[in-house]
C-alpha cells in the first residue's frame, strides 16, 4: 500500500464525515468471544437483520479474516448511523483503487430497512455487519491504536462510534 493512497483514502475517511482515520495493522484488532453475547443479551437487534448475530460471523471465524490482511482502515466517526455509510463508501473507493480484499464493517445495527426480510438481502452494496456483531471488542481496539471510547452512561453523553475498513 503506498503512501499516496493511505493519505488519499484517510482524506477521503474525513470528507465523508469520519471525525478521524488511521491505517493500523490488522493484528491490532482485538477479537474475543463474548462480543456476541452483549448482542445477544442485551440489544433488542439480536436476529433481527441479517447483519446482526447469529448471523454474522463468530469470533473465530472473523480472527481468520482478520489474520489474512496486514492493514485497515479504523474510523473514528461521530454518529452511529455515519460509520455505516463511510465505510461502504471507502470500501467501495479502496476496491476500485485496486485493494481487492477490501472490507468494510460498521457500527451498530443495520437500519437501511425497517424490517430486514432475514431471506436475502436488500441492499448488499450498502449493508455491512458492524464490527462488534462479527466479534471484535471495539472498545480494546480503539485503545490499541490511540483513540478515545468510554462507557456511556446515559443519553446526554456523546458516544464514539467506530467503522473498519480491512486493506491487503
Amino acid at each position: 500500500m503506498t503512501k499516496a493512497h493511505i493519505k488519499t483514502f484517510i482524506k477521503r475517511a474525513s470528507e465523508l464525515g469520519a471525525l478521524e482515520a488511521r491505517l493500523v495493522r490488522a493484528s491490532s484488532i482485538v477479537t474475543a468471544p463474548w462480543v456476541r453475547l452483549k448482542c445477544r443479551f442485551g440489544c433488542d437487534g439480536y436476529n433481527t437483520s441479517l447483519c446482526c448475530p447469529p448471523n454474522t460471523p463468530t469470533y473465530l471465524e472473523m480472527r481468520e479474516v482478520i489474520n489474512s490482511y496486514r492493514h485497515a482502515l479504523l474510523l473514528h466517526c461521530g454518529e452511529i448511523g455515519s460509520s455505516s455509510g463511510i465505510v461502504c463508501e471507502l470500501e467501495r473507493e479502496i476496491f476500485l483503487a485496486g485493494y481487492y480484499k477490501a472490507l468494510g464493517l460498521g457500527a451498530g445495527p443495520c437500519r437501511l430497512c425497517d424490517k430486514c426480510n432475514m431471506k436475502r438481502c436488500a441492499h448488499p452494496e450498502n449493508a455491512r455487519p458492524s464490527m462488534e456483531a462479527c466479534g471484535i471488542d471495539v472498545y480494546a481496539t480503539a485503545w490499541a491504536n490511540g483513540y478515545p471510547i468510554s462507557v456511556v452512561k446515559d443519553y446526554e453523553e456523546s458516544a464514539d462510534y467506530y467503522g473498519l475498513v480491512l486493506i491487503e
